[in-house]
């Protein structure tokens, strides 16, 4: 993501060009690395991308010719970046594959998909998609829950997905916000796309009852003790009397360890905590230490890897004023 959180709707920068080499350089700029390929049989080729933030959710408009945008392996594999990103097809026809799905999307529709994992788009016809972006770490599925929702086609004109279609496309007209609500209002547009996620997913074998109310109880233990520094595998075991081998299968089909719950949720709640008002007077040594991490460089590279930029620099672009 290239843009500085922040700007609003309608403040983004158009980049566009009728050379395929510099639009493939634009994607890049403003999502991430694909391997792209265009239908040479359409003739001139045409690229636009128009993107704009609203707090850490990046909003885009592109359009273009038939083309094939692939994240591969490789290009997966080398980003340490990852985000979840919703696509809405507004024109045109696009086909979207990943997790062994493939979905086929019209106008309207809209579906889920992760940069972190390879995924393809084949885009016919004059398109246009509109692309809404978040920080992976920000979004409240777990590796196994998304899995199981991408690339699968959420109408955008009726029941709950035409719900959250209609907010979604409610943000690319969105007025202006104050810092502090643009972010909320990014936080709570990402957790209607979560819960719509889990509503549509594929069903997978669910463990049995005993082993999901143990799974309900570990998660409300980690969600009250996050600010605790001893919070590990081996004292949440203890908690609930199990062995720590036991612990990490029951967290195995979640597709998240247990240490990458706790460091996920402590940096979200970092993440909040740096545009709260109530927390203007506290220093980012302060709010940091309050979620237990002790080494501030290393909570700083962690936030930069997760987030795009780092505490200080995410505090200044979104904090509320005075």
């Amino acid at each position: 993501m290239v843009l500085a959180a922040g700007s609003a709707p309608g403040d983004g920068r158009v980049r566009a060009t009728r050379r395929f080499d510099e639009w493939r350089e634009a994607i890049r700029h403003d999502f991430v690395a694909l391997d792209m390929a265009p239908d040479r049989r359409f003739g001139e080729f045409t690229g636009e991308v128009h993107s704009a933030t609203v707090g850490h959710l990046q909003v885009s408009r592109v359009r273009s010719v038939p083309q094939v945008c692939r994240r591969t392996p490789g290009l997966a594999g080398a980003d340490s970046r990852e985000f979840l990103q919703v696509g809405m097809v507004t024109r045109g026809i696009g086909v979207l594959t990943q997790d062994g799905r493939r979905t086929v999307l019209a106008t309207g529709d809209f579906a889920v998909y992760e940069t972190g994992r390879p995924f393809s788009w084949n885009l016919s016809h004059r398109w246009e998609l509109d692309v809404f972006t978040w920080p992976r770490a920000a979004i409240g599925l777990t590796a196994a829950e998304s899995a199981g929702a991408t690339a699968i086609r959420l109408p955008g004109g009726h029941g709950l997905s035409g719900i959250v279609g209609g907010v979604l496309r409610g943000l690319l007209t969105a007025p202006q916000l104050s810092p502090a609500g643009a972010v909320r209002v990014a936080d709570e547009v990402g957790e209607l796309v979560a819960t719509l996620a889990i509503e549509h997913a594929e069903p997978s074998a669910p463990p049995d009852a005993p082993q999901r109310a143990l799974l309900r109880e570990v998660c409300a233990h980690i969600d009250a003790h996050l600010a605790d520094p001893d919070l590990g595998p081996d004292t949440i075991a203890r908690a609930h009397f199990v062995s720590t081998r036991q612990l990490h299968r029951l967290f195995a089909a979640t597709g998240e360890t247990v240490a990458r719950r706790i460091r996920r949720l402590r940096l979200e709640r970092c993440r909040r905590e740096l545009t709260d008002r109530r927390r203007a007077g506290d220093s980012v040594t302060d709010i940091a230490r309050r979620w237990a991490f002790a080494d501030l460089a290393a909570f700083s590279r962690a936030f930069r890897t997760t987030y795009g930029c780092s505490p200080s620099d995410y505090r200044a672009r979104l904090a509320p004023a005075g």
